[in-house]
This record gives structure tokens, C-alpha cells and sequence, in this order.
């Protein structure tokens, strides 16, 4: 269990408690940036960057992406409901 000091922990609560998340392909997405960052561990998802996460959890809006991991821990903690993307 993640604890309440996690380093990872920033005010995330703000914007991503209780929220939907979706599970995507990072080409997929509805933005124009070339790049974004995982919202607790800055982990970088990018189509251009050979070893950066190519797929996880993001907003609707796809603006907030949540890696893999970081998605594991906090679940519980902020209550997310997933939606699966159907190709």
C-alpha cells in the first residue's frame, strides 16, 4: 500500500480523484504534443522517444496520462474508474 508521504504524491488529488480514466495507445491520443509525462513519476510517453511508454491511462480529455505502475498504486487511493478503449 502506497503511503500518504509517497514522494509521488503532489496535490494530484486536485484534478484526478475520482475521475474516469482511459486506457490508451499514446498515438492515439487527441492532443498535438510530441510528448507528455505520467502525473506522479514524470515517467514520458512519446511516439518519437525510442524508450518512452507507448501506452496508459489518461484523462478524456488527454491531458493527464498515469503510467502503469503509478496506476497500480494509486487506484485505491483515488478511486478511478477505467474504461477500456475498444479498437
Amino acid at each position: 500500500m502506497v503511503q500518504p508521504n509517497d514522494w509521488r504524491l503532489t496535490s494530484q488529488e486536485n484534478y484526478l480523484k475520482n475521475v474516469e480514466l482511459f486506457y490508451k495507445i499514446y498515438s492515439d491520443r487527441k492532443t498535438e504534443t510530441d510528448h507528455d509525462h505520467c502525473e506522479f513519476c514524470l515517467a514520458t510517453f512519446s511516439d518519437a522517444i525510442h524508450d518512452a511508454l507507448k501506452e496508459g491511462y489518461t484523462t478524456a480529455n488527454d491531458y493527464w496520462w498515469v503510467c502503469k505502475e503509478c496506476f497500480e498504486d494509486f487506484n485505491e487511493m483515488f478511486r478511478w474508474k477505467v474504461i477500456v478503449e475498444s479498437k
